[in-house]
């Protein structure tokens, strides 16, 4: 009896002669001739290093052309942000708002204005689209705008400090996410660190015992991402900033997360405002754009004029400009804060900070039949929950949302969702995956996936 031939290496086809058929034609017209080679190559490849010999040109193919569709993926993908934590820095913060995407696409197709005065017909400058719009919502006198908060602090104060001492009080040296440090940046800056009182409390006197010949400017941070309670004491704006004038000496305050408006008004926790920072007395404000505000990524920098002059000379401004899409986004949103009375409809960081916890649990009660049958092992109920405002806001405090919890909760039961088409990013607590719906307001296309593992 004569026996078929074992599979052998010689068994696998040539790169060219899968290239020549007719399936490979198709993908070589939609991924190119390289990158389908390289591809060929590669599974080639794998199939001789674990053995596989006997795999017809057909199955080979759609290796190839399954491997060209995971590498053509992009790796920066939309995803369900259904933490509980509506600004979170991880999946990109705030969502924009249809105006600010409208006028980024309008100026990304071609040419714009951007540093170009058109009634002048001459040079013109980047923050003419912003400036106006930032003076008229928090009264100050000028204000210019960087890629991000951080290059705010580090631009005031290399221009303001470099080579003298910032008092700063203990309580204040904050660490944010990514092991960012105040001091760190404040060496980066060029600056000296003075540090004033203890971490609990901080009076005047320290501040009047550290202002000296060789101060630049003192700095207030707003502590927005912890909170420190009990046998306290902190200095308030308007004594720190009279203080400072008495002195001489510049008065900056970095808020870090950033509103324009009062929170309170839209039944949220206070967070200071700008505009309140400013009338306490602080001669400078820096603050984000993509946080609280609810635009682009960004650091503005507001207040006095020969301040904010001297912050643009600095050639570092120049390294930490925006782009023409931050620009446009960015204006947008600020001219949506010109209309408050519609703020929380139009703008979507406050839209989900806002939404009733009445229609999010309507909507977990929709979900929780699909829910159950992609998930026939698992135990899935619809739970109340507790939301936070995230990116260092009002971080003691929670907003009552609803949600699905699947119990078994793991790290598997994770990772199945974060597969899924548009990966949906929950969290494992108390035994359980829960997936906070306050964020979600695509329910079609949430729903429409759970068929595709």
């Amino acid at each position: 009896m004569s026996s078929s031939p074992t599979p052998s290496l010689a068994s696998l086809p040539s790169v060219d002669r899968l290239l020549q058929r007719r399936e490979t034609a198709s993908l070589i017209a939609s991924y190119g001739r390289p990158a389908v080679t390289d591809a060929v190559r590669a599974v080639l490849a794998e199939m001789r290093k674990s053995g596989t010999f006997d795999a017809g040109e057909s199955s080979i193919v759609e290796q190839v052309s399954s491997r060209l569709a995971r590498e053509s993926r992009p790796t920066l993908r939309p995803v369900f942000n259904l933490t509980g934590t509506v600004l979170h820095t991880n999946l990109g913060r705030a969502p924009l708002p249809e105006e600010a995407i409208e006028a980024m696409q309008s100026v990304a197709r071609g040419a714009a204005n951007l540093e170009y005065d058109l009634e002048r017909g001459r040079r013109g400058e980047r923050d003419d689209h912003l400036e106006g719009l930032l003076c008229r919502l928090t009264g100050a006198q000028a204000a210019t705008a960087v890629n991000n908060n951080a290059a705010a602090v580090l631009l005031v104060l290399n221009t303001l400090a470099s080579r003298k001492e910032v008092p700063v009080s203990r309580g204040e040296l904050i660490e944010i996410g990514g092991s960012f440090r105040l001091p760190d940046i404040m060496a980066r800056s060029g600056c000296r660190l003075r540090e004033v009182g203890t971490t609990n409390r901080t009076h005047l006197k320290d501040y009047a015992g550290a202002i000296g010949p060789k101060t630049g400017l003192v700095l207030k941070v707003h502590t927005s991402n912890y909170s420190i309670e009990g046998f306290t004491a902190s200095v308030a704006d308007e004594e720190l900033s009279a203080l400072c004038r008495d002195r001489g000496v510049p008065f900056a305050v970095d808020l870090g997360s950033g509103t324009l408006v009062d929170l309170e008004r839209f039944g949220l926790p206070h967070e200071p405002t700008v505009g309140e920072t400013l009338a306490s007395g602080a001669d400078l404000v820096t603050f984000s754009g993509d946080k609280l505000l609810g635009g682009p990524q960004a650091g503005i920098i507001a207040g006095r004029a020969d301040l904010v002059a001297k912050i643009r000379r600095n050639p570092m401004k120049r390294a930490l400009r925006l782009d023409k899409m931050t620009v446009a986004a960015l204006a947008a949103v600020l001219r949506l804060y010109l209309d408050p009375d519609r703020l929380a409809a139009r703008l979507p960081a406050l839209r989900l900070l806002t939404r009733s916890i009445d229609d999010i649990r309507a909507m977990a009660l929709r979900i929780r039949p699909s829910m159950e049958i992609f998930l026939k092992n698992h135990q899935v109920t619809v739970v109340d929950c507790d939301s936070q405002i995230g990116s260092g806001a009002a971080p003691t405090r929670h907003i009552p949302s609803a949600g699905i919890a699947i119990r078994p909760g793991s790290a598997r039961l994770a990772a199945r969702l974060r597969a899924l088409p548009v990966p949906v990013i929950g969290r494992l607590q108390d035994g359980a995956l829960v997936l906070d719906l306050r964020c979600l307001e695509n329910e079609a296309a949430f729903v429409s996936q759970l068929g595709k593992p």
